[in-house]
């Protein structure tokens, strides 16, 4: 029996290993053919415009396609082989057949045409007996990507394949595995198609759809529309199609039950003939071939099940209607836009190589179908060049920022029989575009047209998979024909994980209220909602009276937020924060503080405070005017790498930023009038609750934080009066009934799993916040009152804040502690008067329900957590809330409380208790959390930052790294061991002092200490030592980038170039020298031309998966996407120090010094710790042969201290040096660490 869990980790392991293979044939010269091929076919796609990925990003997919399709074919194979539909087995097979299986193989190479084949050819051989037969045909033959370059995969990697599935238990001697099924169940293959390959499943969003909810959308689509359209339905029959058909499973239940009707209706018709008008009636479609390949092959079992043939020889050649390719690009949309362009309909449109051209054109025909159904990718289009082809060809949906959501909501109406009799569509989807301003064109452009029926509220249904928020959606092709539709309204999410999804208490309500209107229960309503309010962004669908409420706010205040501000939005998006963006001290660290500013992101704005853990390139002067450019000197270096890929960002008016003219170190958005003046509102986008600060200016807020700008004339009371306002739990209601609910987190199984509301995250989108209503009272008393308090927390009782005042001893933290604790007691008592004010302003209560001298409280002690706690102890709720906030939960006021307080929170715990409106705001999800790091979490992190400060301090040698800008280093330019570091520590006595208590021991042992807090604050030097091998290969592209760089900007300012030193086509040498001859100087620094000839491809990203992580290495959180170096010091390890310790060079040093600190420990071990043959002397030359590409750039011309070139010098010393050990420079710069000798366990001898 097939072990799917099993099957799939072992594929996976199976299918990277035929991916670095095919990634190596397709470089190498052994097989050129196959680069050329991949060369054209994207050179091709990129004059089309279908791709705006680099040529190795490209070729990835192409790669894990073409592995994919390899072991695909295989298991196909190996299911045929299980289940004797075939015979002989040619790959394996259990029992006796596995030895047939290699008995046929033997037989193969026999033939003396054969002997020199491989097991490449033999399995090609397999596949193509299987073309052979009508059954299979289209699964093997020329629609299995694999036949597009039948040699791309080596071999030898065939040979891993073919052995893969002959592997035998060793422990019971069978098959490891077997795919034998009487059942031919094939959902394994649905897990195959999401998850054998992670890099397809985020590129194409791969997600299977739960047999429950394909029934209930078909149950609501297929079949009312064959009771409609009938079987014989005009002209072609009854037809139904899913554009993103993934692995088929929309498509499996359609074939089954259309298969059934036929079989109702025409008992006495011949079961292969109704098999076949079934089959003609389904069609598919995906943009992923395995995908394709995978629905096709469950297809032709389910047929083959239902005529009862039990051999493949004996099936008929199906109609699949089934196509590779993109539904959104090839739809009918695409000819009809250029049509309305003027121009003619081109039949010979670009077509990938993978896509099924001539099936594209007749699957994808608009108003053709009857039922449509689909679970559409919910992602944003990665490929620039997509992105711009699906917002051309849908104007009417695609804006901003859009999901491919948007898009297939339209192609599926589009796709259905249009007119009174239209057809039926359905379709669960992310629910983003509801809130989230990218379906605002859709919503209020689009539904307008369609007869949207049913909206379905699902993102409290547990769905294993979809960790995204969802909703169910189902509608008509034709003009809106009621003034109602259909709502079922979410109120509470899946409380715990369900044995059986299928039976989840918030799906069962689902079903069972679907048609009953007016119907609640605890988990959703069900009501007949206006359909003008669904033609209206946002949609606001809470159920259990929140939408009742939500509009009655906004009926009863007609004053809105947008009405008293100047602006709201982003203060400013880099669309490039890997580049602008660093840990702070990163720029000291650089040499270039003085153009960086400190930067809040939306995670550090909580509870009234904000704090900043980064700083961001600000490339502004004091009046926001553009710097007219980057200095080009070493201290830039690290920003100067990244020119290409910045300059290659996307414009708004879809070119670059090179094509546009923009400066590549540019902001992609900065509305300067935000920067102007210093009071700012800022609050965290995305997050549990409401949280907005009062900030008093000098930072820049990330895209996360966006920022309110009252009127320039607005005093700092005007702004704590409405901080109060926004900080209240009745706006955190509004927003939550217009916000994006991105739901909590997700199971193992993938599946979202709400719990609690409470802790679910939204997205607080600035433009729908413009809409919050305001009462015409102020709330600034307690406003002013909390912010004092944040403002105490930040400055005096934050252990950081402590420590900056260079104290450390256990009283004064112990009695910091306190503060901090009591005036957060302080701050949630201030915080719930605010509320309960708020309900007066805003007409929910009648009389005053607050006072001025409320005693500091606990959480836990809060009125609706005193009536939580109740209802948990009769058994009337659950809830994770006390326990996930630390708090106890109590049923009775405590006694300390005076006693006109403890009246006055009686009070409104009845009004909790009979007030729907305030019941429903007075509740976990609404109220503050409060749910701050603890203080001896804090404490922590600040004692360890100050002892790496304190650490890195040892080698500032020009005082870069302190304010008063004095050098604090106690050592010179040079290569440093742990041990000599701990030796100074060990004589600083504030280091020691800081230590003690970082540690908790007088006696700790500073050299441990030390090790551990540089293990994770440096990266070597070396590419071999910091990279996996995918990273190599990436690395070796931003060499190549790097040096295309470095030619442009020498031919540009008319200097001397070697071309030799570039990956260069003869074309581009001779266009070069061309350019050189007819461009004249001045002309050069603009001329675009120049950027067409070179070309310098974007490199790619890096991921976590490139970076070495073994032994603690935390070299992926330093470097990140774009590695940028963030790290305090760099490493050399496999070169110890003579007390055999890491050695490090301070990240500080510019490649000079770099080379110098390294050169003088190579003679130092030359000459007094090693002699010549000293294995460190390598990769320390390896690292300065690792730097001369840096020292040419930067350190070419005459050093004023030297006299020399030092480029030159260090050249030269490299290549003396490399031949007195005995090498090339190149063998050199190829070093690779030795490998670890394998332990091997040995007998004893008697």
């Amino acid at each position: 029996m097939i072990n799917r869990q099993a099957l799939l980790s072992d594929l996976q392991s199976l299918l990277k290993k035929l991916e670095a293979d095919l990634l190596d044939r397709s470089k190498s010269s052994d097989v050129p053919e196959v680069g050329e091929t991949l060369r054209e076919e994207y050179a091709r796609a990129k004059k089309a415009e279908r791709t705006a990925l680099n040529y190795e990003t490209w070729r990835s997919d192409a790669i894990t396609q073409t592995a994919a399709a390899w072991v695909l074919s295989c298991v196909f194979v190996r299911f045929l082989e299980d289940n004797a539909l075939i015979d002989p087995p040619k790959i394996a097979g259990p029992g006796k057949r596995l030895q047939q299986a290699r008995d046929e193989h033997t037989l193969f190479f026999q033939d003396p045409e054969r002997a020199k084949l491989t097991d490449r050819e033999y399995l090609l051989a397999v596949f193509d007996q299987l073309a052979e037969l009508p059954g299979t045909r289209d699964v093997f033959g020329d629609h299995n990507p694999l036949r597009q370059l039948p040699n791309w995969l080596g071999p030898d990697a065939v040979g891993e394949l073919l052995k893969f599935f002959q592997k035998i238990d060793a422990n019971s001697g069978e098959l490891i595995h077997d795919f034998t099924d009487p059942n031919w169940n094939t959902r394994f293959l649905g897990d195959l198609y999401q998850d054998l390959s992670e890099a397809a499943r985020k590129k194409y969003a791969l997600l299977q759809t739960p047999d429950f909810v394909e029934e209930f959308i078909l149950d609501r689509t297929l079949e009312p529309a064959l009771d409609e359209f009938g079987l014989d339905a005009k002209p072609e029959g009854f037809k139904m199609i899913d554009p993103a058909c993934g692995s088929g499973h929309f498509l499996l239940g359609a074939f089954t039950r259309i298969l059934a009707r036929w079989q109702k209706e025409e008992p006495g018709t011949k079961v292969r003939e109704l098999v076949g008008r079934a089959l003609r009636s389904v069609h598919g479609v995906d943009v992923n071939p395995f995908a394709i390949a995978i629905a096709r092959f469950r297809l032709l079992l389910a047929a083959m099940q239902a005529e009862g043939i039990t051999r493949l020889a004996n099936a008929p050649g199906y109609e699949f209607r089934l196509a590779t390719g993109d539904s959104l690009y090839h739809s009918r949309q695409r000819q009809k836009t250029l049509l309305d362009d003027g121009e003619e309909i081109r039949e010979d449109a670009h077509y990938f190589a993978s896509e099924d051209a001539a099936d594209l054109r007749k699957i994808l025909r608009p108003g053709s179908y009857h039922c449509v159904v689909a679970n559409p990718p919910y992602i944003t289009p990665k490929d620039r060049a997509a992105n711009q082809a699906y917002r051309k060809l849908y104007p009417e949906t695609c804006h901003r920022q859009y999901s491919l959501a948007v898009p297939f909501m339209e192609l599926l109406f589009r796709l259905a029989v249009n007119g009174s009799n239209a057809g039926y569509v359905g379709q669960i989807t992310s629910n983003s575009f509801m809130k989230r301003e990218f379906g605002k064109k859709l919503i209020e452009s689009f539904f307008p047209k369609v007869d949207l029926t049913h909206v379905i509220d699902t993102s409290g249904a547990y769905i294993p998979g979809h960790g995204t928020p969802t909703v169910i959606l189902l509608g008509r092709n034709r003009r809106p024909i009621s003034d109602s539709i259909r709502t079922v309204m979410g109120i509470r999410g899946e409380p715990s994980t369900p044995e059986d999804p299928a039976l989840g208490q918030v799906w069962s309500a689902i079903v069972g209220q679907i048609d009953l209107s007016g119907s609640e229960s605890e988990f959703v309503s069900v009501g007949d909602t206006e359909r003008p309010l669904f033609h209206m962004h946002p949609w606001s669908i809470g159920g259990g009276g929140a939408s009742e409420l939500k509009d009655q706010l906004d009926n009863e205040f007609r004053s809105r937020l947008s009405d008293c501000v100047q602006s709201i939005g982003f203060y400013q998006d880099t669309h490039a924060d890997e580049a602008f963006v660093h840990p702070i001290g990163f720029s000291a660290r650089q040499g270039v503080a003085t153009g960086f500013k400190r930067q809040i992101r939306g995670d550090n704005v909580r509870d009234w405070t904000s704090k900043s853990e980064e700083e961001i390139l600000f490339p502004y002067d004091d009046n926001l005017n553009q710097w007219p450019k980057i200095p080009v000197e070493n201290r830039w270096d690290w920003l100067i790498r990244l020119k290409t890929g910045l300059w290659s960002r996307s414009t708004f008016g879809g070119g670059t930023y090179k094509q546009s003219g923009r400066p590549w170190y540019d902001y992609h958005q900065f509305p300067k009038d935000r920067a102007r003046t210093p009071l700012t509102i800022t609050y965290g986008e995305v997050a549990t609750h409401n949280h907005f600060v009062l900030d008093r200016g000098g930072k820049v807020f990330n895209r996360t934080a966006p920022v309110i700008k009252l009127p320039e004339d607005a005093t700092e009371e005007d702004h704590l009066a409405l901080l109060g306002l926004l900080n209240s739990s009745i706006a955190c209601f509004w927003m939550k009934q217009v916000a994006h609910n991105k739901g909590d987190s997700t199971d193992n199984k993938g599946a979202r799993t709400t719990g609690d509301v409470a802790f679910n995250t939204y997205a607080f989108n600035s433009s729908l916040l413009k809409g919050l209503p305001l009462p015409d009272g102020r709330i600034t008393r307690f406003s002013i009152l909390i912010d004092e308090l944040s403002q105490k927390l930040a400055t005096n009782f934050r252990p950081s804040a402590i420590l900056a005042s260079n104290v450390c001893d256990e009283a004064s933290l112990k009695s910091s502690r306190n503060d901090y604790q009591a005036s957060y007691k302080q701050m949630i008592s201030h915080q719930e008067e605010l509320d309960w004010q708020c309900y007066k302003l805003y007409g929910l209560i009648n009389e005053e329900r607050f006072t001025l001298s409320a005693p500091p409280i606990n959480l836990g002690e809060r009125a609706f957590e005193i009536v939580l706690a109740r209802k948990v102890a009769r058994g009337e709720a659950q809830t994770n809330w006390f326990e996930r906030h630390g708090s106890n939960p109590i049923t009775e006021l405590p006694e300390h409380w005076p006693d006109d307080y403890k009246l006055l929170v009686e009070k409104r715990i009845e009004l909790i208790e009979n007030d729907k409106n305030i019941g429903l705001i007075e509740r976990p999800e609404y109220k503050r959390r409060w749910n701050t790091e603890t203080w001896e979490s804090q404490l922590d992190r600040a004692l360890r930052s100050w002892l790496l400060d304190r650490l890195e301090s040892y080698f500032d040698l020009d005082g870069r790294m302190n304010d008063e800008g004095k050098t604090t280093a106690k050592f010179d330019v040079e290569l440093v061991s742990i041990a000599r570091l701990a030796d100074v520590a060990r004589q600083d006595n504030e280091f020691m002092e800081v230590g003690q208590v970082f540690r908790d021991d007088s006696a700790f042992d500073v050299q441990r200490l030390v090790e551990e807090l540089v293990q994770g604050e440096n990266v070597p030097l070396l590419p071999v030592l910091r990279y996996k091998p995918p990273g190599l290969r990436k690395r070796a592209e931003w060499e190549n980038t790097w040096q295309l760089q470095r030619l442009e900007d020498k031919l540009r300012a008319g200097e001397e170039v070697s071309l030799g030193d570039c990956d260069l086509t003869e074309e581009q040498r001779q266009q070069i020298a061309q350019w050189q001859t007819e461009t004249p100087q001045p002309a050069r620094a603009d001329d675009r031309n120049l950027d067409a000839i070179l070309a310098i491809p974007v490199p790619p990203k890096y991921k976590s998966s490139d970076f070495i992580s073994s032994g603690g290495a935390r070299y992926w959180a330093l470097r990140g996407k774009l590695d940028v170096p963030k790290e305090r010091w760099i490493s050399f390890p496999h070169c110890d120090g003579p007390d055999g310790t890491l050695m490090l060079a301070w990240a500080g040093y510019n490649h000079l010094q770099q080379a110098q600190a390294i050169s003088a420990y190579f003679v130092d071990v030359q000459e007094r710790h090693g002699g010549r043959d000293d294995p460190r002397l390598v990769p320390l030359l390896a690292g300065i042969v690792e730097l001369l590409p840096w020292l040419k750039q930067w350190h070419h011309d005459v050093d004023a201290t030297y006299g020399q070139r030092m480029d030159e010098v260090f050249e030269g010393f490299v290549t003396e040096e490399a031949k007195g050990l005995g090498m090339t420079v190149d063998e050199v710069r190829d070093w690779v660490p030795p490998k670890k000798a394998t332990k091997r366990s040995g007998t004893k001898n008697a």
